[in-house]
């Protein structure tokens, strides 16, 4: 028996202004996905392929569960902190899809901020990150998606993101250079401003050069 649609009536803001709507119609996704593997010229019928709309439905509502949660609700609760020196969570592994072919990408992250009287749990940056990677994303957008909103939830005096990540649309296919990394950065406040401020990150998390 198919599983019914997942649906949610939640509306979910996304910090460049879009709206999407949460919805996961996973019936429509088997039925295209049988579709595409017609269209290839193979046995959607056949014992291997059988349940193989099932699963990209499923794998598609994990991998797109992001569209349906709000990343601000991750930085609700803050802890009011005299500290003032950086703060710094590395090493923030995600994988998010490409928008353009629906490939996937995969890399780590680097987010630090620099408070002004309130700090946020040391998880958070990790959640925003998980959130924001979890939609049809490019590499790009999602550095700032993430700069933007820890600067504007947490009233920082300074964020800086920094994504490392490994893209399969141009390492399986296309140019298919398997080495490739790319590197995306968002600067906000005294990390844009101040060359110190950004140095010190730099090496905090790279070590010194």
């Amino acid at each position: 028996m198919s599983e019914p649609a997942v649906r949610s009536r939640r509306v979910s803001p996304v910090t460049n202004n879009r709206l999407v709507t949460a919805e996961v119609d996973q019936e429509r996704i088997r039925a295209a996905v049988r579709e595409i593997l017609l269209a290839v010229g193979e046995d959607p019928d056949r014992e291997g392929l059988r349940d193989t709309p099932d699963r990209v439905a499923r794998m598609y509502a994990e991998m797109f569960a992001g569209l349906h949660k709000d990343p601000r609700e991750e930085l609700r609760k803050t802890f009011t902190q005299k500290y003032d020196e950086m703060v710094i969570v590395k090493d923030i592994g995600f994988e998010s899809m490409c928008e353009h072919h629906l490939l996937p990408f995969i890399g780590k992250a680097h987010v630090a901020y620099l408070p002004k009287g309130k700090i946020v749990g040391l998880s958070k940056p990790a959640r925003v990150v998980e959130v924001l990677a979890r939609r049809p994303q490019v590499q790009e957008r999602m550095t700032e998606e993430i700069a933007d909103l820890l600067m504007e939830q947490l009233d920082a005096r300074g964020v800086a993101v920094i994504l490392e990540a490994s893209h399969t649309c141009m390492t399986i296919r296309g140019v298919r250079k398997c080495s490739s990394m790319c590197t995306t950065s968002g600067m906000r406040g005294a990390f844009k401003t101040s060359q110190p401020t950004r140095a010190e990150l730099m090496a905090l998390i790279y070590g010194p050069r």
